[in-house]
């Protein structure tokens, strides 16, 4: 119940310090940003007669609300499932599913300020959508008993400063194609770490880990078979807890760690998520498993707290730089999050640890070289490929 009041204090917080911007500021950098750019109906260009779209542009993407609700669907079933990646696929959704970023990319030349400031957009849109999945999916887990709150607390502190710091330094400074080159780069870095984890050597490193997931494995069996378990007893307990080290239980293998290394790594790890505009689950993840040594199936809900007071501080300062939004867009995709970060954690036991980190290293793959080719190439993959 106390996280579930911390929780809810911070939506509560995050909502005020929205409000508390002054909507004026916002409009005038944009309505400014319009007007430095060529009027006209090219690439490029702003037709002011055309029909207001993303942002209230003239001409600007009519993004399909139908489509986007679907697709949050999917991003909150992702992140809620692996823990990670919800941000990744928002930002997949923002930038390719609704075309924000071809348009962005087309002011590159024209008009460098309207270029960052939908740039900026998509980022704050990504993290409005992982901060809620992220909300959902913490409450979901900790009601599992499949999620190790020290371990998040401590990354959480960490991030505190990193979300801060990075959107005061990089709003509205950063082009579209900066953005997405080192999206891409540090998604396909994340995705060779993965490999590696699987190989032997790698897999030398997580012995604890494995014998966990394969306890847990082989009692969600027995239950599917129709034996009684109480799976959350046999959940994570803290055992011991000083500022040196914290002892836990989970599915009667126990973990132990120095508080210290989740704060230092919540911090670098934040500072990295907040320049993407994305949560940092797909960091966190990699970092909880191989460095803390965790199971997948306590690292997502562990990486979801840690994601949800990152991606709140982050949020709030980026509006508080005078970022917009488009909130038509961002509603609907938040209705579909929910319905998507219901249903990951009740799915996600009936898939194997192995199924989990697979799926996690293909999209890794996949939307690391494709967005890297963009990028820092101009081209996608498929555009290098066959011209």
């Amino acid at each position: 119940m106390r996280l579930l009041s911390a929780t809810a204090a911070a939506v509560i917080l995050m909502a005020l310090s929205i409000i508390a911007v002054p909507d004026m500021v916002n409009a005038d950098a944009l309505t400014q940003a319009i007007l430095e750019t060529p009027s006209g109906t090219g690439p490029g260009q702003i037709d002011p007669k055309a029909e207001p779209g993303y942002l209230g542009i003239p001409g600007g993407p009519q993004v399909n609300l139908i489509l986007a609700f679907f697709w949050a669907i999917w991003v909150g079933w992702i992140f809620s499932t692996v823990g990670a990646f919800g941000g990744i696929m928002a930002g997949i959704g923002h930038i390719t599913i609704y075309g924000l970023g071809n348009y962005a990319d087309s002011f590159r030349n024209t008009s460098p300020g309207l270029n960052r400031t939908i740039t900026d957009s998509i980022r704050v849109s990504n993290q409005f959508m992982g901060g809620l999945s992220a909300l959902v999916s913490t409450i979901n887990y900790l009601k599992l008993g499949r999620l190790v709150w020290p371990v998040g607390l401590a990354l959480a502190l960490g991030s505190i400063l990193g979300s801060y710091l990075v959107p005061t330094l990089t709003a509205g400074k950063v082009s579209f194609r900066d953005y997405i080159g080192y999206f891409g780069l540090f998604v396909l870095l994340l995705g060779c770490w993965m490999l590696y984890e699987t190989t032997p050597s790698g897999q030398k490193r997580k012995k604890k880990a494995k014998q966990a997931a394969q306890a847990f494995e082989a009692t969600m069996k027995k239950k599917r078979s129709g034996q009684t378990i109480d799976t959350k007893e046999l959940g994570v307990k803290v055992m011991s807890m000083n500022l040196k080290k914290i002892v836990f239980t989970f599915f009667g293998v126990e973990f132990s760690f120095n508080p210290l290394l989740p704060v230092m790594g919540g911090f670098a790890i934040a500072s990295i998520a907040a320049f993407l505009g994305v949560g940092g689950g797909f960091i966190l993840v990699p970092f909880l498993t191989s460095v803390a040594g965790l199971p997948m199936y306590l690292a997502a809900g562990t990486s979801a707290m840690a994601v949800l007071i990152g991606m709140l501080t982050s949020i709030t300062s980026y509006m508080l730089q005078g970022v917009m939004v488009h909130w038509p867009l961002i509603g609907t995709q938040l209705v579909g999050i929910v319905a998507g970060s219901m249903v990951g954690p009740r799915t996600s036991q009936y898939i194997p640890d192995k199924i989990l980190t697979r799926i996690f290293i293909i999209l890794a793959f996949y939307v690391g070289l494709n967005y890297m080719a963009r990028g820092f190439l101009g081209k996608d993959i498929i555009g290098l490929i066959f011209g």
